[in-house]
Parts: structure tokens; C-alpha cells; sequence
């Protein structure tokens, strides 16, 4: 064992008591948490507006702060962005992350010197649990690579900016340096097919131990490694043995990352996002991710069936259910107050607080009432590729509300084949059984001869790589939406089919 293994073993020991410590304490952490912001956001712009010096209780805080998204946020995100000081939080912010809008255009959240680090500790501390939980600290002395954004940052009024991933890259500890890949020139390639071309010859003589990044994107780094070698990853790096990522569920991927790699790894689930890093798996026998209570974030919670209610009850961590859909609301160390960040979830434990990320407010199928969203969706699609001889790349789902003829309406499943079932059928109808036990709702619209059986469309190989570049989110953080309430994505790809 070398010095470092041995190390990261220590500190890991280390910091799963210190985790521990807040974990056991979810109420004290999160009302010491909320305290302290706003004490220390009294005296800005947003603070003065919304009586913070008045706030003592989560009741006074519903009652000055409501709930926001970034829309509404946006014109004291502007006066940030115009190099006001003291708008949101203290100070002017660190960075922004840039990513992109909705209706209008660029959005810009902010990373403060208090919000930034809480970023890097619970990617760390994620890493560290891992070691402490399964024993296992070898893969530190081998190559990492963390496929992400370029790191090459803009400017606006005196403050950085660029993707998360590629901030984030500004803060790699020096005792990963000398581990960590691509090469700093590579990773600021911005064509993401170039820079998966040449992170490829960077790593395929290297002895890679760890491989991070957002699977779909990871997946086609594996291709092109296997498309120039003629073997499988597990082959070319044979003390690959940790997969981590983030950004969407691992599951429909799974058996095939399996079959590219030609082994089984182990992973790590994280949950990090611009506005901040919510969670990670912290034990590998678990279901769910660790939210991050101690982290200068504030969380609520509206369950996902009232959200667009006149007037939606905002709950406490005591208040929360075990199994039900909340959109979670996040007020943070970042100057985000009463914050929606669009995702829903799902507790999966309460003693610690675990979550899965169940999909996004926004991202669901409801145009007959079923509100089937991505955690149905992507477990159906489990159940069938276990149940076939199937594997799967990638797919999305959307409603077709006026199908030719005198057909009912159904929901379409495009989906890419990385080997197609026997049985295409057979396929099918795993997804929708799987869906009627899953929603009562869309069980009605079946059994009342309102919806059809779902239909799946096969797609060609790389068909939604295609669908990607030419909307320009090829790579990096851009994620696929796994449905949508309309055939915007729908029509698009089928024009490439």
C-alpha cells in the first residue's frame, strides 16, 4: 500500500465521523444552517426588501420569501451581473456558472467564497466515503479522468465565468495533479467529438483507475476507445475499478457500460448542480444519495401534486414522506432565496436523509392526466431491458395526442438500440405493465380506452448524438430529457429518422 492509499484511508475515517456527527443531527444542522444565512444576508439588497432582520422562524421566511425561479430572480442577478455589490449575498461572487436559459436566454448562478468550496468538499467527501465504506483506496495511486467542460473562463464586470465543470477544474488538489486527466490543453477543446478524439489518445496507454463524467458522454468515450483498440475498456485499463457520476440515473445504462467495460465496477452516484451540490451516495449498499445538510444550504420541500397549487405547503425535512414526488426549494451560501431548481425527488430514507432524484417539475408527460415522469419511466425501461435480451443507449419519451386515423393516443418511446430485443412487442409491453403498476392515473386512461398501449420507435445508431449537436449541446454537462409534454424533441428526431 502506498503512502497516499494509506493517507486517503486515514482521512477518509476522518471525515465519514465528521459527516456522521451532522447526519445523526438533520433538524439542529438544518436550523443552524438557515440562522446563519440570514444573519449574514440581512444587509443585502434582497435582505433589506424581505425583512431578514425580522426573520427568526421558517413561518417568517414563508411569509417575506416566496418561492422563485431563476426567471424571478433574474433582475437582482442582472444588477450582480452589472457589478453591483451586496445584492444577493455579500460582496460580489466568485464566479458565476453559466448555463443555459429558458425564455431568457443565459443564465448566470452565482458561486460565492462560502458556496464555492462546499462544491469541491462533497465531490471529495463522496470520493472519501467510498474508500471508508469498502476498504478500498488503491485506485488513488492510478490516472483519473473527469470528463467536463473547458476550464478557459470569461469575464463580465470584474467577476469569472464558464461552466461549473470547468470552474470547477480551477480547484483540483495538488496531490491529484500528477493523476489527474486530460491534459489542461485537451480539456479546453471546445468541439466535445474533437475532444473526446484526443482525451482518447491521452488516456488509452494510461493506467486509468478512475473514470468520471455524465454517462451518455462517458459512453461514447468508451466507444471510440474500443473503435481504436478492438477491446474492451476493462482490457485496456485493467485497474479501472470506479465509475462516478452524475446528472441523470446510471440504471438504463448500466448493463451496457457492463458489456463495454466487460466487467462490472463499482460507481458513485452524485447530485451537483450550478446552484449547488445537493447529495451523494455515500454507501454502496444503500439506495439513495446523503443530502447535504451542513453544506450552507437551506432546503424545502412542496410536494410535486401541489406545486402549482394557488398557495403549496412548503415542508420542513420533519414533515417529509418516504416515497413521495417533492420539487425541492433551496435557499444558499450562493444568494439563491426560496430557489426552485426544477428537480424533483424522492426520500429514500430518513435516518440519514437519502434521495433519488425522481425528474424535473417541468419534465413529465401529463397531456391526458397520467403526470408520468422520469423515475416511472426509467424503471419501466429497467424492468424491460431485464427481462429481454435487450440493451439500450439512450431514449426519450413524448405523447402522441393525434395519431393517424381513428387510432387512440399513446405515448411514443424513442429509443436507441445498442442490441434490439427478439421481441419488440414483448419489449413494449414490459414498459407499459410496468407503467399501469406504477400510475394508478395512466392505468385508468389505459383501462377507460382513453390512451392506446405506448409504441416504441426505434432510432438509428447515433441518432440522438445527432439530435444533440444540432440543438448545440453535444458533450459536456448537456443532458438528453428523458420526456417531454410536447413532440418538440419528438418531430426533430424524427426528421433524422
Amino acid at each position: 500500500m502506498s503512502i497516499k492509499s494509506f493517507a486517503a484511508k486515514i482521512f477518509a475515517s476522518y471525515i465519514r465521523k465528521k459527516i456522521d456527527h451532522w447526519a445523526s443531527r438533520p433538524y439542529e444542522t438544518q436550523d443552524k444552517v438557515f440562522q446563519e444565512l440570514i444573519k449574514k444576508a440581512k444587509n443585502t439588497k434582497f435582505g433589506k426588501e424581505h425583512n431578514f432582520n425580522k426573520i427568526s422562524t421558517h413561518l417568517d421566511f414563508i411569509q417575506n420569501v416566496p418561492i422563485r425561479d431563476y426567471e424571478e430572480l433574474k433582475p437582482y442577478v442582472d444588477l450582480m451581473v452589472e457589478g453591483q455589490e451586496d445584492i444577493l449575498w455579500p460582496g460580489k461572487p466568485l464566479y458565476y456558472a453559466k448555463t443555459s436559459g429558458t425564455t431568457s436566454g443565459a443564465k448566470y448562478i452565482p458561486l460565492t467564497k462560502e458556496s464555492m468550496p462546499t462544491h469541491i468538499n462533497a465531490a471529495r467527501n463522496a470520493i472519501l466515503c467510498y474508500i471508508e465504506d469498502t476498504g478500498k483506496s488503491k485506485f488513488v495511486d492510478g490516472k483519473m479522468i473527469f470528463l467536463q467542460g473547458s476550464p478557459e473562463l470569461d469575464e463580465k464586470n470584474g467577476v469569472k465565468l464558464g461552466r461549473l465543470s470547468g470552474i470547477v477544474a480551477h480547484y483540483v488538489p495538488g496531490y491529484l495533479q500528477k493523476n489527474r486527466m486530460p491534459s489542461w490543453e485537451t480539456n479546453c477543446i471546445e468541439d466535445w467529438e474533437d475532444k473526446v478524439d484526443a482525451i482518447v489518445e491521452e488516456t488509452v496507454k494510461e493506467d486509468m483507475s478512475v473514470i468520471s463524467g455524465i454517462p451518455s458522454w462517458v459512453q461514447m468515450y468508451f466507444e471510440r476507445l474500443i473503435d481504436k483498440t478492438g477491446k474492451k475498456v476493462g482490457d485496456i485499463f485493467p485497474n479501472f475499478d470506479l465509475f462516478i457520476y452524475g446528472g441523470v440515473n446510471y440504471e438504463p445504462y448500466r448493463s451496457k457500460f457492463e458489456n463495454l467495460i466487460g466487467r462490472k465496477v463499482d460507481s458513485i452516484e452524485l447530485y451537483p448542480a450550478s446552484e449547488g451540490f445537493f447529495a451523494f451516495q455515500d454507501r454502496q449498499d444503500e439506495k439513495g444519495m446523503l443530502l447535504q445538510l451542513d453544506s450552507g444550504i437551506f432546503y424545502e420541500f412542496i410536494k410535486a401534486d401541489e406545486f402549482y397549487d394557488k398557495d403549496p405547503k412548503r415542508l420542513l425535512l420533519k414533515d417529509v414522506e418516504i416515497g413521495v414526488n417533492y420539487v425541492m426549494i433551496i435557499s444558499s451560501t450562493a444568494g439563491l432565496w426560496g430557489y426552485n431548481i426544477g428537480d424533483t425527488i424522492q426520500f429514500t430514507s430518513d435516518k440519514p436523509y437519502r434521495v433519488i432524484v425522481s425528474g424535473r417539475i417541468k419534465h413529465f408527460i401529463s397531456a391526458f392526466g397520467e403526470h408520468v415522469i422520469a423515475k416511472e419511466v426509467e424503471e419501466a425501461m429497467q424492468e424491460a431491458v431485464a427481462e429481454t435480451d435487450a440493451a439500450i443507449t439512450e431514449f426519450t419519451v413524448a405523447p402522441q395526442i393525434n395519431p393517424e386515423g381513428e387510432e387512440l393516443p399513446f405515448h411514443e418511446w424513442f429509443v436507441e438500440f445498442e442490441q434490439k430485443p427478439q421481441d419488440l412487442n414483448k419489449f413494449a409491453e414490459i414498459i407499459d405493465r410496468s407503467l399501469q403498476k406504477q400510475n394508478s392515473y395512466y392505468l385508468d386512461l389505459i383501462e377507460g380506452n382513453i390512451l392506446q398501449r405506448l409504441k416504441v420507435t426505434q432510432v438509428p445508431q447515433n441518432a440522438f448524438q445527432q439530435y444533440m449537436k444540432s440543438i448545440g449541446k453535444l458533450g459536456g454537462q448537456n443532458k438528453l430529457p428523458r420526456l417531454s409534454n410536447d413532440r418538440k424533441i419528438a418531430d426533430k428526431l424524427k426528421e433524422i429518422i
